[in-house]
Parts: structure tokens; C-alpha cells; sequence
């Protein structure tokens, strides 16, 4: 799991740190479980150096990290990780290390009251089990189902068992054809939820590409578009035509919620996707890489 994010000494001091205060504050605000500390303090966390200047460089893509970061989780085997951030203007660390960690905030595994316990231990390893991560589309479906539940607790953080179960799950028709709802609320039988939350999580995944005014629906929408945005766009747009792409970053941004699209300015896009999400909201212009570090 990620918890650490490990900063020099001088980039630490108070000085420093009131540089951009508002990038760090809204960090803690939103990664609360992560711990902001000198190097020295690392302890014995799996450190990962991440140069913070090569990602705010111009033209770079998130996801020629995506290995790098993901293989070092898998080398934990369990132990903490820490990402150790280098190279970067103190006037835009702040911002960087938000836009690093909401990328691989899946390594996170952030929970809440609903989803402490046992029983959520168990409920992510069979989620986990479903998956066959031998198969790179796979992995990526997998990485995408944590990164929106993930979502779904940034943005409700007492978000309750049943939205949390929806967001695990709401692709799962994609893994288990027409049956992959049925075979979800079985599962969430068999790690002890209650029929309540089952239903609730059988009406959510039956609705989620189609919001209603209901509260849990549109935080599933909200997650699931902005996960598209922060995480998978990058491989999307590698894996499919321009036009294609084009299609899918219309569809994603009409399905994210006005209240919501503030959060597309501390998201690093690749560049043909900043391009194309620049163009879907037409005089909208998000602000540039160096727009984003003057102003923290």
C-alpha cells in the first residue's frame, strides 16, 4: 500500500512549505491517510524516486510512469510504500505531488467507517480474483475498479458499503458477460453483506451509465468519468484511432457533473488527451503545465 510521500529536508521547512500552502493543504484534505515527512524518516517503506520535473515537463504522459509505479507495489508484497519526490520547483511541488498521488491513488486503498474490516479484506481479494492480471487489458480493467472506488471516497468520504461495493464492481459485466451482476451480489453474499446492500449495489450497477436523481448514482458517475480521465485516458488514447478516442472523451466529460470539473485542472493529461478534452469544452482552456505550477 501507499503511505508515504517522502520530500527532502529543505523542501519540508516551513518557509518552503508556505509557498504553496493550498496544494498541500487540499492534499491532506484528500489523502488523509498519507504521510508527508522528510527522506530520513522513510523507514523501512519500498522507496520509489519519481523526478516531480520530468512530469510537469511538456509533452510528458503519465503513462510511461504507470510500470514503473505499479511494478514497485507488486515488489512490496504487502509492505508500505513510499514515493520519494525530486527535482521539482518548490512553487509547484505541492500541485505535483497532488497529481502523482491522484494517479496512483488505487495504491492508497483508502477505506472509511463502511469498509473497515474483515469483511472488505475478504470482498477485495475475490474482486481481485476475478480479474486475470496475466492479461494486460485485464489489469488495466482492474486498476481502473479500485482507482473509482477510490473516486467515490474522495468525494463522499462517508460514502456508505453499498456505493463503495458498486464502484468495485460496476464493470463487471465486462469480465463475466450478462451474468457479472448476478455473480457480483453472490459474492458480496458470501463475505457476509447483508440483502439490503446487495440490493442497493444490484439497482446502482443496473444504472450506473445512466444517472438519475439519486445521489449514490451521480458520485458513481462522477467517479467512474474522472477515473477515466486520470488514470486510463493515456492507454486509451494509444490503444484506439483519434476519432475514437475523440468519442470517448465526449462521452466521459458529458457524464462528469458540472460541480465536478474543476478537478480536470489537477489531473496531468497526456498531451493528445489535454487536446482533445480542450476541445470538448470548446472556450473552456485548461490551464497549462506552467499555469498550474505558478499558481501552486
Amino acid at each position: 500500500m501507499l503511505r508515504q510521500l517522502l520530500l527532502s529536508d529543505s523542501d519540508l521547512r516551513a518557509d518552503a512549505m508556505r509557498v504553496t500552502p493550498g496544494a498541500f493543504v487540499l492534499l491532506a484534505e484528500e489523502f488523509p491517510t498519507i504521510t508527508v515527512q522528510p527522506l530520513a524518516q522513510g523507514g523501512n517503506a519500498h522507496v520509489v524516486p519519481l523526478d516531480a520535473q520530468a512530469w510537469r515537463a511538456p509533452g510528458f504522459d503519465p503513462f510511461d510512469w504507470d510500470e514503473r509505479v505499479f511494478g514497485a507495489a507488486r515488489e512490496c508484497r504487502g509492505n508500505c510504500l513510499a514515493l520519494h519526490l525530486t527535482g521539482s520547483p518548490r512553487e509547484a511541488l505541492g500541485a505535483t505531488a497532488f497529481e502523482i498521488l491522484t494517479r496512483y491513488q488505487g495504491l492508497v486503498g483508502r477505506r472509511n467507517a463502511a469498509s473497515e474490516g474483515p469483511r472488505f479484506d475478504a470482498l477485495l481479494a475475490r474482486h481481485m480474483a476475478l480479474h486475470d492480471l496475466s492479461k494486460p487489458l485485464v489489469v488495466a480493467d482492474y486498476r481502473h475498479a479500485l482507482d473509482v472506488w477510490q473516486w467515490v471516497l474522495r468525494l463522499a468520504p462517508k460514502a456508505d458499503l453499498a456505493l463503495q461495493c458498486a464502484a468495485l464492481f460496476h464493470d463487471v459485466e465486462r469480465l463475466l458477460s450478462d451474468r457479472g451482476v448476478d455473480v457480483a451480489c453472490e459474492l458480496l453474499a458470501d463475505v457476509g453483506v447483508d440483502e439490503a446492500t446487495r440490493e442497493r449495489v444490484r439497482w446502482l450497477l443496473g444504472r450506473h451509465e445512466h444517472p438519475e436523481s439519486d445521489v449514490g448514482l451521480t458520485l458513481l458517475g462522477d467517479a467512474d468519468a474522472l477515473s477515466f480521465f486520470s488514470l486510463n485516458a493515456s492507454g486509451f488514447s494509444r490503444s484506439f484511432p483519434l476519432e475514437h478516442t475523440r468519442r470517448e472523451v465526449n462521452d466521459r466529460l458529458k457524464r462528469l457533473s458540472a460541480a465536478q470539473r474543476w478537478r480536470l485542472a489537477r489531473v496531468r493529461l497526456a498531451p493528445r488527451v489535454r487536446r482533445l478534452l480542450e476541445e470538448a469544452l470548446g472556450a473552456v482552456t485548461l490551464p497549462s503545465t506552467q499555469q498550474e505550477s505558478a499558481h501552486g
